[in-house]
């Protein structure tokens, strides 16, 4: 979303709803559940909460929230003005510390995607580093996988995330960073070792718990059984990174994971883990930014960062498999 994008959708919210105050218990009550916590939240009274939201219901001409014996939940109208709403308010957060700065101090909100694989190795460090050098930037992170965080982007939620091969579209700039090997898994009696390769046709042999079909690492998984002229039939498969590990180490199949997402039960001793071979199946790891005409001096400092925090791991052999794209 550029500049202007940003400035029209903002002014299309204030013209539904001049009252920030309204915003706010709107979005708070639907994350809260209840009208009740959310005053707790708000440090409001009860009643104070539920004029406002009846207050934009009757603008709007739509209940915003169903009343529930368990709590309040939202509407269809009401779910798509809560997340319009949210963004706006985002967006007048960043305002505020973009146009109020302290001299000398780079400020404002940045709002990065991690994927879910990378998130336990850049997290803390990012997070450590930026506090200490731009205490005036405050970070909000969000991990999910390649696809959830591309359309995050596309849709402004993000300013800048981590995917993997994406090599550009007209709505992002895209920065290569880092390629990567993917592995089999095991639970660890297997003995599966890193200085042996598991040719790929041996390794579609046994039960495979394997992400779901559409998911980006499932395509990269089945482009390399074609290669390796093997079905993936009879797989179990999960949308969730941590249930395939979960499901592999209770024995219900082997694996197939980035190296980097492995690392903590293979140093624990839950799996153990190979590389791939014959064919080897690599993703690339990139940085994207939605093409706007202006970055923010904080979305750019949070940028070289991440970078920088994914060379350190690469040198230091805390990325396994992992090899640095040449600039």
């Amino acid at each position: 979303m550029t500049s202007a994008e940003k400035y029209s959708f903002l002014m299309e919210i204030c013209a539904v709803a001049m009252d920030l105050k309204q915003l706010n218990a709107l979005v708070t009550v639907a994350e809260a559940g209840s009208v009740t916590r959310a005053a707790e939240l708000l440090h409001l009274v009860q009643p104070a909460v539920t004029r406002q939201i009846r207050a934009l219901e009757d603008e709007l001409g739509v209940p915003l929230f169903d009343r529930t014996r368990t709590g309040m939940r939202t509407t269809e109208a009401g779910s798509a003005l809560v997340e319009r709403a949210r963004r706006a308010l985002t967006e007048l957060d960043r305002a505020r510390a973009e146009l109020a700065p302290t001299p000398g101090v780079v400020t404002g909100i940045v709002t990065l995607g991690l994927l879910e694989s990378t998130a336990e190795l850049l997290a803390e460090s990012l997070v450590a580093r930026l506090t200490r050098d731009h205490p005036g930037i405050e970070l909000r992170l969000q991990t999910a996988y390649s696809g959830h965080l591309q359309r995050w982007l596309d849709e402004g939620d993000l300013d800048l995330s981590l995917l993997y091969n994406i090599t550009g579209s007209p709505s992002l700039n895209v920065t290569r960073l880092v390629r990567e090997q993917l592995w089999i898994a095991a639970p660890a009696p297997i003995g599966l070792r890193r200085d042996r390769p598991v040719p790929f046709a041996e390794a579609a042999a046994h039960p495979l718990v394997l992400p779901t079909t559409g998911h980006g690492l499932r395509t990269l998984i089945d482009g390399g059984a074609r290669r390796a002229g093997r079905a993936l039939d009879g797989t179990v498969s999960t949308n969730s990174m941590a249930l395939q590990k979960k499901l592999a180490q209770a024995g219900h199949g082997w694996t197939i994971l980035p190296a980097i997402g492995l690392t903590g039960e293979i140093a624990t001793g839950l799996l153990c883990a190979a590389p791939l071979s014959e064919p080897e199946v690599w993703r690339t790891v990139v940085l994207a930014m939605p093409r706007t005409g202006r970055v923010p001096a904080a979305v750019d400092i949070a940028a070289r960062e991440v970078t920088r925090q994914i060379g350190i791991a690469v040198a230091e052999q805390r990325w396994p498999a992992a090899e640095l794209v040449p600039e």
